[in-house]
């Protein structure tokens, strides 16, 4: 009987280029770590959860716009159960990364999110991301765009583990919009 080591699945890799090219140099390492973290997790595609529990990792900036440390603790504890294997499961969703074929969301006011290596919901808030930046006149997406973006999309794995923490994500993506376009 042999002892085989199991499958990773492969990232497809996309125009990282143009992407980081779009993106600040904090972001660009969120999106490193956030396809480490599906690859490690077994994942094929990174989605919005690993988007989250990386720009909570490495963005001080995005950690100063929850309501404080207990707010955050638990939005990292419910990251932390799911990538080690329990707590929030989302399988045969949508965004889920493995049980199913991902396909193209069209939704109403969200551009076309058919990136390979990413979820739909994923592609789709790191495009609006780019978009708030360049709204504002920055040629850069930053991890506060990231995490707005995240919290105004209701359908996304994010939003439901920043809902089970106790957080508000329309307040949240509020709070960042009027922080971002002050300053």
């Amino acid at each position: 009987m042999q002892n085989r080591m199991p499958r990773i699945p492969q990232q497809p890799a996309s125009n990282r280029a143009d992407l980081d090219a779009r993106l600040t140099v904090e972001l660009a390492a969120v999106v490193t770590g956030a396809r480490r973290r599906a690859l490690r997790d077994g994942d094929r595609h990174i989605d919005t959860a690993h988007l989250l529990h990386s720009l909570i990792e490495s963005d001080p900036e995005v950690r100063t716009a929850f309501d404080g440390g207990p707010q955050l603790a638990k939005v990292l504890g419910y990251l932390v159960q799911r990538s080690i294997g329990y707590g929030l499961r989302w399988q045969g969703s949508v965004e889920d990364s493995g049980a199913v074929p991902v396909v193209t969301v069209r939704r109403p006011g969200r551009r076309d999110a058919g990136v390979e290596g990413w979820s739909p919901s994923a592609a789709s808030a790191m495009a609006e991301a780019r978009e708030r930046a360049r709204r504002r006149g920055d040629e850069r997406a930053g991890g506060l765009d990231l995490l707005a973006a995240l919290a105004t999309d209701h359908e996304c794995r994010a939003v439901e583990v920043l809902e089970r923490a106790g957080v508000d994500a329309d307040r949240l993506a509020a709070r960042i919009v009027r922080a971002t376009d002050q300053g």
